[in-house]
Order: structure tokens, then sequence, then C-alpha cells
């Protein structure tokens, strides 16, 4: 097989065995235990008072002796020692680059050195999840990608580069522009979030551009959960096949990606990550198929050592077995399916911002939503804001309002949901992460 048919970007590690590979871990591991230890003052204090040394990795379960780390921790050691804190092994004068968190969350984004190695790290392990979509140097990829100081696109732009694919950097630029563009280039790849992707989508259809008849043929998308509808709209609308990854600005650049011979699924990419999932409430590991948070461990960026690092994303750990594609890297089962800390409790029933992202997108008859949580009185409340596309009606609205109550109730244990039709376009749009759900609820 020529190198431009396989399927693998680096066969030897995508196809290791299973023993070797936890052997090639472990050796890594020792490694960057051990720098962390010496180079870091963050680890050696956290390092000392559990009780741990680096020395003590000799075996795989030995990795549970390695302390977690939280982002609080992170935050906390940056506010106490200005502007990067402790966990870096080097100033600022070693890194030829900076970024910060996207600040979703609400707190304080986090601030991330990188060195010319980490940085040339990240475009090959965007080069896995590029490859294994299809992506070849013959392709023209078009980042639609605010570049900025979140960190969002920017090692796919490198991967694409590394890769010998033409790329097109679609920053600063409004939505119409980027479309035009996208067809004026005859881009054949593009990356974006899943959000971002139905909005240009929209535009597209504005501007009377048909973009299935493109030369579009792959769309790469991260920043955001991709629930099976909104996968399956964004694909009817581009005629492109979809592919799913995560990254993280933490670790610099992704940790996993959907080959296009295992759709769903997505490859965890451990000859570079060890990745546990545990149960959030006691920090015990998970099995094969439960859902929990999502424990990540590097290898690869040297500036800030991650070790344990909890990521607070929702995720189901399944075995490399459920693959026919060769890899023996295990999977997560449909990407990150959400965060730990999004599900919303509303009148004794838990509600996900993904579940219900999957329900509204089978309605072709919504254009945007936001959904928003309440307290009236000493009850909650929660509404769904609706935006249609054009062309429904006033007379259509009661049969859509029902229809959309009853199949979020028949998914949320019959919890009612308000549906209200907003006035067009005054529904957010989003660029990078969406933030859909208000709670309004007041903070005990």
């Amino acid at each position: 097989m020529s190198p431009s048919t396989s399927p693998y970007w680096n066969p030897k590690t995508e196809t290791l065995g299973r023993e070797d590979l936890r052997a090639l871990q472990l050796a890594k591991l020792r490694r960057v235990a051990a720098w962390a230890q010496e180079r870091s003052p963050f680890y050696r204090r956290t390092f000392a008072a559990a009780g741990f040394a680096a020395e003590q990795l000799r075996t795989w379960d030995d990795i549970a002796r390695i302390p977690f780390l939280t982002r609080d921790e992170w935050m906390q050691s940056q506010a106490a020692h200005p502007p990067f804190g402790e966990l870096p092994v080097a100033g600022p004068e070693s890194a030829i680059r900076l970024h910060t968190t996207s600040g979703t969350s609400g707190k304080q984004p986090l601030r991330a050195l990188d060195s010319r190695k980490d940085w040339s790290w990240s475009a090959e392990m965007w080069c896995y999840a590029l490859w294994g979509a299809g992506v070849r140097p013959h392709d023209i990829g078009y980042v639609a990608f605010g570049y900025g100081s979140f960190i969002g696109f920017w090692g796919l732009h490198n991967g694409l580069e590394k890769l010998g694919a033409l790329t097109i950097p679609g920053g600063a630029q409004s939505t119409p522009v980027r479309v035009k563009q996208i067809i004026d280039f005859n881009a054949t790849v593009v990356a974006s979030t899943p959000t971002y992707a139905l909005r240009m989508a929209q535009e597209a259809e504005s501007l009377g551009i048909d973009l299935r008849a493109s030369p579009v043929r792959i769309i790469i998308l991260s920043g955001e959960p991709t629930p099976a509808a909104t996968r399956d709209l964004i694909e009817a609308q581009w005629g492109a096949k979809v592919f799913d990854t995560a990254g993280m600005t933490e670790i610099s650049t992704i940790f996993m990606f959907e080959p296009a011979d295992q759709p769903g699924g997505c490859h965890i990419i451990e000859d570079h990550f060890i990745e546990q999932v545990i149960d959030p409430a006691t920090g015990d590991e998970l099995p094969y198929g439960e859902a929990g948070e999502r424990v990540t461990t590097s290898f690869g960026r040297g500036m800030i050592p991650l070790l344990r690092y909890r990521t607070s994303d929702l995720v189901v750990k399944m075995p490399h077995t459920v693959a026919a594609n060769g890899r023996t890297w295990d999977l997560y089962e449909g990407g990150i399916i959400g965060r730990v800390d999004d599900m919303k409790l509303v009148r004794g029933t838990n509600v996900y911002p993904r579940a219900v992202e999957g329900i509204v997108r089978q309605f072709p008859q919504v254009d945007e939503f936001q959904v928003e949580i309440t307290r009236e009185g000493i009850r909650d409340e929660i509404t769904l804001h609706v935006e249609t596309v054009p062309g429904i009606v006033d007379a259509d609205w009661p049969a859509l309002e029902l229809a959309l109550q009853g199949e979020l109730a028949d998914a949320h244990e019959g919890l009612r949901f308000h549906v209200r039709r907003a006035a067009p376009t005054t529904l957010p749009r989003y660029e990078l992460k969406a933030r859909r759900l208000t709670d309004r609820r007041p903070v005990a």
C-alpha cells in the first residue's frame, strides 16, 4: 500500500499491539513525570504533598499514584504567581506562542505557553486526524476561524501545512465573505465549529449559493459536541462528509479524531496521550462503556507538563476491538458527549444541552434556538426560544410548538418545556463555542 492510499498517518503506532502500546505509554509517562518533578515548582510541591515521586512509576497501576490536576488549581497558581503560574518548566523567554482558553465557563481564562517543539508536535497530532479523514496534499483547506489568543484551529492550520495541503486562513472576515471565499478558492476541506458550519450554510442559502454543488467534500469539526442530528443536518446542507475531532488549550492540540473508516467513534491518539475515565464524585476509574469524566495525560507538551488533568468532559470509552479499521487505539463513543458541569437539574430531571440540541435539530423548521432556565416563585421553569426558517407562517407555529414540546418531554421524563417563537435574527449566532443554555436561577 502506497503512503497516499494508506488510511494511517503513522501506520506503526496506529496499529501497534496493545502490550507494546502500554509499554510505550509507561516509558513516556516516566519521562514526563520526571521532567515535571525536576523542572516545575507546582509539580514538585503537589507530588511531595501526595507522597508521590516519579521513580514510583514501575507498573501501569502506579498511574493512580499521580495526583489529579484541576483547572481551579491551575488558575490559583496563575493568580498567586502571575501571569503564568508555577506549572511551566521555563519562562516566556523559551516560548514562541501564548494562547488562552475560550472562557466559555465564565471563569478566568488559563494562559498557556508553547515552545517551537510543542507546536511542531501539535501539527503532527492534527495530521493524524486530517489524514484519517481523507485529507491529502492535493486538497485545499479553508479554516473558518477568527485567529486570536484562543487556540481554536491554530493547530489544524499547522497540520494542513505540514501535510502539504494548500491552506487558506479565513480569519477577521464576515460570514458572507468567508462563504464566498470557500467557493472562489475551490476549497475541498472546511474546518469550523458545528455551530458555525450551520451558520455558513444559512448564509450561503441567503446568498443563493448551493454548497452541495461546491467542491467541498470534507468538513472537520471541533470545539463543541456534535449530536447525530446536527451532524446529519450539516452533511445535508453542505453535501460533504463530517468528521469530529476534539482538543484543548491545556494540551495545545487534539487528542482524538474520527477517521473515515470508523464513523461515530473517535480514536484516542494513544501513543501521545493516556486517557482515563473516572467517576467525577469518587475519582475511581470506570470500566469501558460507562459515562464519566475524562482525565488526560499528555506526552508532547514540554513547556507545561500535563499529568492526570481533570477536564470535566463527559465521555464513554470503548475498547479498540469495536473498530474494524486495524487501529489498536481505544475510542470515545460519540466523541465528547457533553460537560460534567453542563448538566442542569430542573424539577428533579437532568437536562443536558447536547440532548436538547439533538432533538431540536431534527426539526428542519428551526433556524436557531436558545434554552433558558428561570425560577418562578419556588418552581423552576425551562423555556426553549426558537427562530424558524423563512417560510414558516404563523399558522404553522402551533403544530411545531406542540411537536417540540412533545419530543422534549418524552426525552426528559415528562418535563414540560415552554416553547416560545423568537423574532427573526434576534437570537445570537456563534463563530466559536456556542452558549445555547442560560441558567438564570439565583445562586444559593
